[in-house]
C-alpha cells in the first residue's frame, strides 16, 4: 500500500498487558467510527507493513486497545510501540455537500476574495482551542484559523481552498521583527 493513498488513523502508544495487545491512540474526531475495522497498516522503517485486527476494544477518550495477528506476546507489542497507524482513504466516512478532511488540504493552493491568489496550505495544527492552517507565504507561515467565516469553501478537484481573510491577518506577516526607533 502506497502511503499517499492512506490517511494517519494515529499510533501505538504503548504494550497492554501480557498476550501482545498494544494501546493505540485514534487521532480522529469520532474514534468509535473504527470500532470495526478488521486490518490496519503500521510504518515501521518508512514501510506500511499491514496487520489483521484480531480484536479491538474502546477504552477512554480515544484510546483503543488493539491485538493484532500475529503478535502474540508483550515483546513484540513493546516493538510497536510508536508506530503510526494508516488506513486506506477509501476507509473514511463519506462526507456531506461542502465539508472535508483535514488532511485533504494540505498542498491545495489559496485563494482570497479579495486579495487573489495568496499562498499554499503546508500544514494543519490541531489545538484544543482551535484548528490552524499553515500556508507558505512570501517565504514565511502564515497561520489562517479554521472557521467557516474564513474558510468559505474547499475545491476538491482544483484542490483549491476559497477564504475571506480577516482585514490585517497578512499584514502581521509583513512587519518587521525589529522594534521601532523614535
Amino acid at each position: 500500500m502506497d502511503k499517499n493513498q492512506c490517511f494517519e488513523l494515529g499510533y501505538i502508544e504503548r504494550s497492554h498487558g501480557l498476550d501482545g495487545s498494544v494501546l493505540a491512540v485514534f487521532d480522529v474526531d469520532q474514534p468509535s467510527r473504527y470500532r470495526k475495522i478488521d486490518a490496519i497498516f503500521l510504518e515501521k522503517s518508512g514501510q506500511l507493513i499491514p496487520y489483521l485486527i484480531k480484536g479491538i476494544k474502546p477504552t477512554s477518550g480515544n484510546r483503543m486497545v488493539l491485538r493484532l495477528d500475529g503478535i502474540n506476546d508483550d515483546t513484540q507489542a513493546q516493538s510497536l510501540k510508536g508506530s503510526t497507524l494508516f488506513l486506506p482513504e477509501s476507509a473514511l466516512p463519506l462526507l456531506k455537500s461542502g465539508q472535508f478532511y483535514y488532511h485533504e488540504l494540505v498542498g491545495a493552493s489559496v485563494e482570497d476574495k479579495n486579495l487573489g491568489k495568496l499562498g499554499v496550505i503546508s500544514s494543519i495544527y490541531e489545538y484544543p482551542q482551535q484548528t490552524i492552517i499553515g500556508m507558505d507565504w512570501q517565504g514565511s507561515e502564515v497561520l489562517i484559523p479554521m472557521h467557516d467565516a474564513i474558510i468559505q469553501k474547499f475545491d476538491r478537484q482544483g484542490k483549491k481552498v476559497k477564504t475571506e481573510l480577516p482585514e490585517g491577518l497578512l499584514d502581521v506577516y509583513l512587519q518587521s521583527s525589529e522594534p521601532e526607533t523614535k
